[in-house]
Order: structure tokens, then C-alpha cells, then sequence
């Protein structure tokens, strides 16, 4: 293997056997759904961390507007909270004026404003009356908001994250954790702003006001089933925890198997390989369902367990109730009273169960997103200082084992890594690299990285068309420039041969362009971006004879037409190659 480093200004390599570099793949993994059930934690672990993560997402700092409307949505909570109670107080007068024959001017007051508060209220528990509809209408933009910011900080982290930790992941896994993090935040805020914390506060009112108006007895039936209630809810809640998260794990795996099939389409069809893949999908499917049914089953047991005791509660009181209207203790009033009220607030309460269950869910989903969020970058960023290349000057201090020389040795012996060190995929364990006599471990990444060009050695393109992912080494470039240097590259006349020219689709990862083709795209680009350092990585390889003498002159060309002022910007080329007729038309070192 050749290693051809060509200066067109001072260059010094320095081999010294005090630097080692961070293996190549550490033991560092996402926190696994996949555990032994029996050792798995609660799902209300780390409960401080991931209410951190919300708060900044409840209150939107900087955007007044966002604000108010969230102190609008919480009014609107709080006059709901009123509503709730003066529909069952209004509905009790109307049978009492009935019952004893008033008048029907009072009556009709009476009947409008029970109409208007049921309105308000919606369908007994306030999820669609007026007041509900408009406080999810006005809480669209804060969740749009708090989706936007979570999307945008985990896109952000993740470009972050060191090479390694990409190689080490399946991309499916990854994104399958973004997508229910995400969501998970936004159900999370929904449902204990406009849901649980509702409905305790509709417990405390009810408690409140029986204990009052009626007698204490009613406050207790009240306040007993609440505590049988939620007490059930969480125990059982919190044993089945453990089918969700293995619900999740399986899932995780069914969704990752199907994207490798496909991103693999053709080595699939190669090797007549569509049944194997087929039924590897279908064994996952079935351990997923296995998993899902435990989940729905637990969750099935839960439901019947809350019925008993909203059911033992109702008759409970009903029964009372009853008993005192008979006695002439109440008017046949408080009883639609206490049944209105008592439905009003089991309806809520029913599904408090639901929110629970959800809300720890959404815990559980956010899990392998935090575990993303905590990961730390490998690679120090620095904010503040900027590289600046006036004459290329490399220095690289590397261990005895990978020397950087010219000479010619085996594939796999470290040739890539060095370019992806010097590109800051990865920083040394001790030891530095210098360029121009600074080292590149104290500058910005976007600074350094303004002044490489890469053609590595497997080329993968957007979806998107021939032009733009030419273009996006310089995305002010215009079509001039695009063309020009696919000109360089030996592809422009191919390009004008494909349907729509410059406008053609490649398909994801470049797959309906051959590998000849996708390289000439990535020399392109390169060419494009006009680095003051090229690292081309067996650049050539995929191309047929012709076409890499026709590149190489084309490099050639374009270098002797910038020399002049190289000798005054600096310009330095690293060519990494197999054949040795790639490096043949270099100068020499």
C-alpha cells in the first residue's frame, strides 16, 4: 500500500512513540431495554433528571408570546376546575324547582345557565367542551415548540458524537429512540399539565365540598376510593413496567432488522437471500407480539382491578345517599347531585389510570433518549478559537506501531484512521497533531474542517439530486461552479446523459448511481469546496483506467493553476492508495 504525502510548501513528519489513541471500539452502550426483567429498575428512576429535561420545555424563555399563552392554558385550567363543579349544583336546582313546581321564568334561568356550563364543560369530564378545545388549540404552538427544540438538541448532540460512537450503533436503533423520545416529551407535558394535575385538584374540590354541603361520611367514601384506586393503579402499573420495556427492546430490534434489510437490497438479491430475510423479520414480529401480548394482558387485569373499586365506591355512596333522601335528610336534588358529581369524577379518574399508565410509559420511552443526551463527546469542541492555514506545516506525533512514511504495507494498517484523526473524527490519548504549528485538538471543528477536503474511500450520497450533493461541500455555490468542477471530476457528461441532469434523484446512499460514478461526485465536491488541504482516500479505486487518468490529469491541472499562490496560502495533499499508479503522477515528497 502507497502512502504518497505531496507538499507544495514545508511539511514535516515527526514519529515519536509517546502517543497511543483510544481503541477503535470502546465498550460504551445505550442503556439497554433488553435486561434480565427481574433486575430492571422503576421507570420513576432518575425522576430529577428527566423533570430537568421538561422544564425548560414548560416555560419557553425569550418568547413572550409562548408564555402567555401558556398562563392563558392555565387560567383556562382553573376556570374548568369551576365548571366542573357548578354543573352537578345547577343540575340539582333544576330538579328541585321541578320537584316542587317554581316558577318557569327561574326555571328557564335555571335550565340556560346548566346548558351553558355543559357547554363549557363538554361531555362530562371536560374533554370536549369549549373551554378544553380552546386550551388545546392555543397549546398547539408550545407543543410545536417543545417538539422542535428536543428534535433540534438531539440532531445537534448527535452530530456531535465521535465517529466510534456511530460505528457502534445501528442507525435504526437510534432513530426509534429519537422518535418515541420525542414524542414521549410532548405526551409527558399533556398529560400531567391537562390531565393528572387536573384531576387531583378535581379530587381535593370533591372531597372538599362533600365533607361541607353533605357529611363527612361522603368525604370519606370520596377520599377511600381515591387511595384504593391510585394505590392499585401504581402497584400494578409499576410490576407490568417490565413488559413495556421488553415490548420496546423487541421492537427496537424488529424495526432495526427491517431497515438493515432494506438499506442492503442488493446484497439481498445477490445472494437470493429474500426468504432468509423474511423469516428473520417474521421471528422478530413474533417476539415483539409475545412481548406485546404480556403488556396488553397486564394491562387488561389492571383495568378490571380500577372497575371493582369504582364500582364498589358508587354503590357506596349511592346507597347513602339513598337512604337520607328516604329519610327526608336530603332532597331528590342532592341525589342527581352526588351521582352527577360522582360520575363527573370517576370519568376522569378512570382514565387517571390511563395517564399513569402513559405517562410511565412515556418515562420508559425516554430512557435510551437521555441515555443519547448524556453520551459525551469524545472530541473537545472549542467555541472560540479560530484555525487559520498560511503555509501547511504537518506535524503528527503517532505510536511506534502506525508510522507515517512512505512506503507500502497491508490493508487494515491504519492508513484511514490517520486521515480521520486529522479530520478530528477522533482525538489521541496523548500526543498531538499540529498543523501550521497548531494543534488541531485547541480550534474549532468547523474552523479546522474549512480547510479539508476528503474523498474517502466508500462514498455515500444524500437523496437527493446529482447537483445538490455535489454543491454541498459549498452550498452558495452556483450551477457554474457545480458544473465546472464536475468537470474536473470526469462526470459532467455522464451527469447530461442521466434524465434530468443535474436534477436527477440518486436514491438513498447514492444507490442508483454505480460506485465509479458516486467517487466522481465525491472528487467533485472536493474540487468544489477548493480546501487548502486534500486527503484523498483511495480516490480512485472504483473508477475503470480511463477515467482515473482522465481525473488525475484533471487534478493535476487544476493544482499547477493554483501552485503560485499556493506558495504563498500553502497547500498540502495526502494521497492514501493500493495501486501504485494512483500516486504515480505526484510529485515526490
Amino acid at each position: 500500500c502507497v502512502w504518497s504525502t505531496v507538499a507544495w510548501s514545508s511539511v514535516c513528519v515527526v514519529k515519536t512513540s509517546t502517543c497511543s489513541f483510544l481503541p477503535l471500539h470502546p465498550q460504551v452502550h445505550l442503556s439497554s431495554s433488553s435486561s434480565p426483567s427481574s433486575s430492571l429498575p422503576s421507570a420513576w428512576r432518575g425522576f430529577g433528571s428527566k423533570v430537568r429535561l421538561l422544564l425548560p420545555y414548560v416555560w419557553p424563555k425569550g418568547t413572550a408570546a409562548l408564555q402567555g399563552l401558556v398562563l392563558l392554558c392555565v387560567g383556562l385550567l382553573a376556570a374548568e376546575r369551576l365548571v366542573n363543579v357548578l354543573v352537578p349544583v345547577y343540575s340539582k336546582n333544576v330538579v328541585n324547582e321541578l320537584s316542587a313546581g317554581g316558577g318557569w321564568t327561574s326555571l328557564v334561568v335555571t335550565v340556560c345557565i346548566y346548558t351553558l356550563l355543559k357547554f363549557l364543560q363538554g361531555g362530562g369530564a371536560g374533554t370536549s367542551g369549549f373551554i378544553s378545545n380552546l386550551r388545546q388549540f392555543l397549546w398547539i404552538r408550545v407543543q410545536q415548540f417543545t417538539s422542535r427544540g428536543v428534535q433540534l438538541r438531539l440532531f445537534s448532540h448527535l452530530h456531535g458524537l465521535s465517529l466510534r460512537w456511530h460505528l457502534e450503533r445501528r442507525t435504526g436503533d437510534v432513530l426509534r429512540s429519537v422518535d418515541r423520545g420525542t414524542s414521549s416529551i410532548n405526551n409527558l407535558l399533556s398529560y400531567i399539565l391537562f390531565s393528572i394535575l387536573p384531576t387531583v385538584c378535581d379530587i381535593i374540590i370533591a372531597v372538599v365540598y362533600f365533607v361541607s354541603y353533605f357529611s363527612v361520611w361522603f368525604g370519606l367514601i370520596i377520599f377511600t376510593c381515591m387511595v384504593l384506586y391510585l394505590t392499585c393503579t401504581v402497584l400494578i402499573t409499576e410490576w407490568r413496567t417490565k413488559y413495556r420495556r421488553e415490548m420496546n427492546s423487541q421492537d427496537n430490534n424488529a424495526k432495526s432488522r427491517a431497515v438493515d434489510s432494506l438499506l442492503n437490497f442488493e446484497t439481498v438479491k445477490y445472494y437470493n437471500a429474500e426468504d432468509y430475510e423474511v423469516r428473520c423479520f417474521q421471528e422478530a414480529i413474533h417476539k415483539y407480539q409475545h412481548c406485546e401480548w404480556k403488556s396488553l394482558a397486564s394491562l387488561a387485569l389492571l383495568n378490571q382491578a380500577q372497575n371493582v373499586i369504582i364500582g364498589s365506591g358508587l354503590l357506596a355512596g349511592s346507597l347513602l345517599c339513598a337512604r337520607l333522601v328516604s329519610g327526608g335528610q336530603f332532597q331528590v336534588g342532592d341525589y342527581v347531585l352526588f351521582g352527577t358529581y360522582i360520575i363527573q369524577l370517576y370519568t376522569p379518574l378512570n382514565w387517571f389510570g390511563t395517564y399513569y399508565r402513559l405517562i410511565q410509559s412515556a418515562f420508559v420511552d425516554m430512557e435510551n433518549m437521555l441515555a443519547l443526551l448524556t453520551e459525551q463527546k469524545e472530541v473537545n469542541i472549542y467555541m472560540s478559537t479560530t484555525f487559520v492555514c498560511v503555509c501547511v506545516c504537518v506535524c503528527v506525533c503517532v505510536c511506534v506501531c502506525v508510522s507515517v512514511h512512505r512506503q507500502v504495507g497491508p490493508s487494515g494498517s491504519g492508513k484511514s484512521s490517520i486521515l480521520r484523526l486529522l479530520f478530528r473524527f477522533y482525538d489521541p490519548q496523548s500526543g498531538c497533531i499540529r498543523i501550521d504549528g497548531q494543534d488541531i485538538s485547541k480550534v474549532r471543528q468547523s474552523s479546522l474542517r474549512s480547510y479539508i477536503g476528503v474523498v474517502p474511500q466508500d462514498t455515500v450520497l444524500f437523496n437527493d439530486t446529482v447537483g445538490n450533493n455535489i454543491r454541498y461541500s459549498r452550498v452558495t455555490a452556483s450551477d457554474r461552479e457545480v458544473e465546472t468542477a464536475a468537470v474536473a471530476a470526469d462526470i459532467h457528461a455522464r451527469i447530461l446523459e442521466l434524465p434530468q441532469g443535474y436534477d436527477t434523484e440518486v436514491g438513498e446512499r447514492g444507490l442508483k448511481l454505480s460506485g465509479g460514478e458516486k467517487q466522481r461526485v465525491a472528487i467533485a465536491r472536493t474540487v468544489l469546496k477548493e480546501p487548502q488541504i486534500i486527503l484523498l482516500d483511495e480516490a480512485t479505486s472504483s473508477l475503470d483506467t480511463q477515467t482515473e487518468r482522465n481525473i488525475q490529469a484533471s487534478l493535476a491541472k487544476v493544482y499547477s493553476w493554483i501552485r503560485p499562490i499556493d506558495r504563498v496560502r500553502g497547500k498540502f495533499e495526502w494521497v492514501l492508495s493500493w495501486p501504485v499508479s494512483q500516486v504515480s503522477w505526484e510529485s515526490p515528497l
